[in-house]
């Protein structure tokens, strides 16, 4: 069983704002990528597409829905599920331990995918679950094509493995999250994953000549724990919204 206890709560304008949220950074450009809560163990409330599409940044409660894993659902005339529903439905399948799975195309991680830019753990308090992630090493799916059917979303699991994030090679990320606050999480690990690959691609720039972190560093960088971590970086991006006349309020 999932840690979906409270998901069945979450509303459609998480989601939604999820999805603002990715687009306003520059995580998400025009109408591609998706955010997605379970809800069931083989349900999930995932923003779709319909026949008004505005793109991700312009994302309302109207665009949320919910569907199973093989994308059923009682969907108004004219919406579907997105093409990738597999990378959301795969990963909710094999993984019982996680409730939110956020897709989208950070430019920087696609840039450090191709060129096989490290991304290595060199900065620690500047950004530290961004470091934790390049401490922990973040896998690739090294396909680049349109995960479309249950067997890429298949393959994409298995390379992920137990990780909270991957890279899809000329393609974008998946990041996932846990618990009540499982969107907040995986677009905050979104976030933190292109703060790591802006800052390895500028490296590579400069030539890369930045020393490993060192291990007395490494023990300085304490859990800040998810109110920290997630809540507070997740409401400072609704702010963000707000300021931008983008929020739902």
């Amino acid at each position: 069983m999932a840690n979906a206890s409270s998901s069945p709560a979450v509303p459609r304008r998480t989601v939604a704002l999820g999805c603002r949220i990715l687009a306003n950074a520059g995580l998400a450009e025009d109408v591609l990528g998706h955010v997605s809560v379970r809800t069931a163990p083989d349900r999930m409330l995932v923003r779709c597409r319909g026949p008004r599409e505005e793109g991700l940044l312009f994302t309302v409660d109207a665009d949320v829905h919910e569907v199973d894993l093989d994308g059923r659902g009682d969907l108004p005339e004219g919406w579907s599920a997105p093409n990738e529903l597999p990378i959301h439905a795969e990963l909710l399948r094999a993984r019982p331990d996680i409730d939110a799975v956020v897709h989208c195309h950070p430019p920087a991680v696609l840039v450090a995918g191709l060129e096989e830019v490290p991304l290595r753990p060199v900065f620690g308090a500047y950004h530290i679950p961004a470091a934790r992630l390049a401490l922990a090493g973040v896998p690739v799916y090294p396909r680049s094509a349109l995960v479309r059917r249950a067997e890429l979303g298949r393959e994409l699991v298995a390379a992920m493995g137990p990780a909270d994030v991957c890279i899809l090679k000329g393609h974008g990320i998946a990041t996932v999250g846990s618990g009540p606050h499982a969107v907040e999480q995986a677009v905050v690990r979104a976030l933190s994953l292109d703060v790591l690959a802006r800052v390895s691609v500028e490296r590579a720039r400069l030539g890369d000549r930045a020393a490993p972190l060192a291990p007395d560093d490494v023990a300085e960088l304490p859990d800040l724990g998810a109110s920290f971590n997630d809540l507070n970086v997740w409401r400072h991006h609704v702010a963000r919204l707000r300021l931008a006349g983008l929020g739902l309020d």
